[in-house]
């Protein structure tokens, strides 16, 4: 239940009050997460006069944890500890999180994205058989992208790049 009159601070379910945070172990979560990430986090959103945010964090959070992640995938996530977080948050905080440079997305499928972290940059190999998804280095296709910039004048957004084939076990 949400107090639609006040949102923000001590306002019910998600104001981020003290009660929310016992009932939800917030604090032990919060002492265990990568202080490195939640610093980065809390200094991109400061720099835009914007606050940490519990949700936020949660789903930041989520997406490390995946690794490569639907939005519905970090939803269920989310939803094990917060169960009042919606899928409409869900993908406006996406969005501001890749606006911040901290996730990014690539299309693995007809269906929706797939999130993971910025810093995690790689190729993706998809199977068009089995769905399964393997990783490929970036260094794997620099060549492609030199040739590219040089031949076409197009510079490739490398993060953002699925290769389609058949895996070895499909075959």
């Amino acid at each position: 239940m949400i107090n639609t009159a006040r949102r923000g601070r001590g306002a019910v379910g998600w104001g981020g009050g003290v009660g929310w945070r016992k009932r939800h172990g917030w604090e032990r979560r919060k002492a265990n997460y990568d202080r490195r990430v939640s610093d980065s986090l809390a200094r991109a959103l400061k720099e835009r006069g914007l606050r940490l945010t519990a949700q936020r964090q949660l789903v930041l959070e989520a997406v490390r944890e995946l690794g490569h992640a639907t939005p519905d995938e970090i939803h269920a996530k989310v939803q094990c500890i917060a169960s009042g977080v919606n899928i409409t948050t869900i993908y406006r905080t996406l969005e501001l999180l890749e606006d911040l440079g901290l996730v990014t997305h690539a299309h693995l499928s007809h269906g929706a994205p797939t999130f993971h972290a910025a810093e995690d940059r790689h190729v993706h190999l998809v199977c068009r058989a089995c769905g399964h998804v393997q990783e490929l280095s970036v260094e794997s296709v620099t060549p492609l992208a030199q040739q590219l910039r040089a031949e076409r004048g197009f510079n490739l957004d490398v993060g953002h790049v699925a290769l389609f084939g058949t895996c070895g076990s499909c075959q």
